[in-house]
């Protein structure tokens, strides 16, 4: 607090003295911040002001004042700068201005959360900040689970005149990672002398500088180092949904309090990708046990509730702190059954079948004695409204049985604890509400509900490899179904990209267009017709514009009650914090399915 306005501070110190109080100039807004909420930015460009200490501040540090505001420290070798966080991203980014007044070293304390394939945004940032006017770049981010649907992907580095020449990890399980590097500040210099000095501004106001008597360098340094540039290790998507969500999960695990998770694993892709990723979770944790991470062995102890346990394997580990169950009905195929259960033999969860026949036949009986009437399947005969609440009741009876599970399999193994429920929704389906509302999509957490079906796809092809489960050929070779309707001659005649009535591909972009491109129906038609000429008449690219907004208008109340879900896609559909549109929606959009209508009645395509 500084004349009783709030804002978000980074401290410098030096020997148990502060040497400024550097104020965050630029505030995250936007996706998943809401930083304008809590804090001011400050907006006294150049400008430095008397800060007051707290007494108890006072007591430590011997200091009564210290410098607050935009300004810099100078040494006595070199002048070094502060960016927070999004000041990087900003077009005014203040490591333009520092740096054409000299300013040598900058120094950025983030927040950057991992989103799938950001890593190159990131690094290409740091690289050019270096390269328009040179200098020294240290880039520390945060690393770990918010609390919340976001990671922290760590992904240190130091950079100089636009070469990287240390990097730290992008995921690991330890909690503080330091990177160094040895530099030259002549190199420095060097870069300068040629690029900034044609470029350097008649009327610049100066940074405010803080004298320091301190010096990184010594006097009598004879070897002056070469730095080495690195090319970055950019991790695929594939290894990025591995290991992201996974770090995420232990994380939230740990904290948690819970003795692990439980997962309803129906053999399709999105339940077996979950399944994949607390795999990963456990090679993880294995790992690092192995590297002499102590942390993490009390942690998996404390999980396991058992003081001298020490994993050995990541199956034996699974087996531990993972419970998957199949959870049949008359209209599940064998396939599925054999399918989920070869997976969980593979990764080592300890894995149940459970028949919910009796309970949706009570359920059922219940409406029946009440209103004498039975509802029927379609196939059966019966209406639309029918089947649909017909498949809705088995959706809703496995998220009671998930909870019933997770709270008490434990105690009936006569162990301690409760274990996590697990969702596995992608986004494609949250954007479309092709999911019950309080069904088994509805969980404690949910490690893929921020990725698309098509990278989940790809992620379960890196597994077979990577981690040789050989049980996800035949779930890949299936088409997605959910499993809820009367099989026709002991196959299923249900898939969800026909009840959906589009890809998952196609869904993929039209999220992409909706979120990114913030476009409604008749701007998302005009794209559209452009980027599917080749597959799809306009008269077909209207259709499917209209009848995602239906489904998108329709369900958009869902997203209200959407489990907490990993965020890895920047079109995530989550209304509780990512995306603020409204949940209720006109869901004839007149106006612009008219327009859409005139347009494919009136060009001559």
């Amino acid at each position: 607090m500084h004349h009783n306005v709030r804002y978000n501070c980074r401290v410098l110190f030096l020997n148990k003295k502060i040497l400024l109080i550097r104020p965050k100039m630029m505030m995250a807004n936007h996706g998943n911040y809401r930083e304008l909420r809590w804090f001011s930015p400050w907006n006294q460009l150049r400008n430095v002001e008397e800060y007051f200490l707290p007494r108890m501040i006072q007591e430590v540090t011997g200091q009564d004042t210290v410098p607050f505001g935009d300004c810099v420290l100078s040494t006595k070798d070199t002048c070094i700068g502060t960016e927070l966080c999004e000041e990087l991203w900003n077009p005014r980014s203040p490591h333009i201005q520092m740096g054409l007044d000299g300013v040598e070293i900058f120094t950025n304390s983030s927040a950057s959360h991992h989103e799938l394939r950001k890593a190159d945004q990131r690094v290409n940032l740091v690289k050019s900040a270096t390269t328009k006017s040179g200098g020294i770049y240290l880039y520390a981010n945060q690393r770990g689970c918010d609390g919340d649907r976001v990671y922290y992907d760590g992904c240190a580095l130091v950079a100089i005149n636009g070469d990287i020449v240390a990097q730290g990890a992008q995921f690991s399980l330890n909690d503080v990672e330091v990177i160094t590097a040895t530099l030259d500040l002549e190199d420095v210099r060097s870069y300068r002398g040629e690029i900034c000095q044609p470029n350097m501004e008649s009327e610049h106001k100066l940074c405010h500088r803080v004298k320091v008597d301190f010096s990184l360098s010594t006097v009598d340094d004879i070897y002056l180092p070469t730095h080495q540039p690195i090319t970055w290790q950019f991790h695929t998507a594939e290894e990025e949904i591995s290991l992201g969500p996974a770090c995420w999960l232990w994380d939230y695990l740990r904290r948690s309090g819970q003795a692990g998770f439980l997962l309803p694993l129906s053999g399709g892709v999105d339940s077996s990708s979950t399944a994949c990723i607390v795999h990963s979770m456990c090679v993880l944790l294995c790992q690092a046990v192995e590297d002499g991470n102590i942390q993490a062995l009390e942690d998996v102890r404390r999980v396991v509730g058992d003081d001298s346990y020490s994993p050995q394997h990541p199956r034996e580990l699974c087996g531990h702190i993972f419970t998957t169950c199949y959870m049949a009905s008359e209209n599940s195929s064998r396939e599925t059954c054999s399918r989920a259960k070869d997976l969980a033999n593979q990764i080592g969860s300890t894995h149940m079948n459970i028949n919910i026949d009796m309970a949706v036949k009570g359920i059922l009986g219940i409406f029946s004695v009440v209103t004498a009437r039975l509802p029927q399947f379609r196939a059966n005969g019966g209406s639309h409204r029918e089947n649909l609440a017909l498949q809705n009741v088995q959706a809703r009876v496995r998220m009671v049985l998930a909870y019933l599970f997770a709270q008490l399999s434990l105690w009936a193994r006569g162990k301690p604890g409760g274990l996590l429920v697990l969702g596995s929704a992608n986004v494609d389906e949250s954007l479309t509400g092709y999911f019950t509302k309080y069904d088994c999509s509805s969980a404690d957490i949910n490690p893929i509900g921020g990725i698309s079906k098509t990278d989940l796809k790809s992620f379960l092809l890196y597994c077979v490899e990577q981690f040789q489960l050989s049980a996800l050929r035949g779930i890949l070779a299936a088409p997605p179904t959910a499993e809820l309707e009367p099989l026709t001659d002991g196959q299923v005649s249900q898939t969800d990209e026909a009840d959906m009535g589009m890809t998952y591909s196609e869904l993929s972009v039209i999220g992409r267009l909706r979120k990114i491109s913030k476009c409604g129906p008749f701007s998302m038609f005009c794209k559209l017709i452009h980027m599917w000429k080749d597959a799809l008449s306009p008269m077909e690219v209207a259709q499917k514009v209209k009848h995602f907004f239906r489904m998108y208008s329709v369900n958009r109340h869902k997203m209200t009650t959407v489990t907490p879900s990993y965020h890895a896609e920047s079109y995530s559909p989550d209304d509780n914090r990512f995306d603020l549109r409204p949940f209720l929606y006109n869901t004839r959009w007149t106006w612009q399915f008219r327009s859409i209508d005139d347009q494919v009645r009136e060009k001559k395509w």
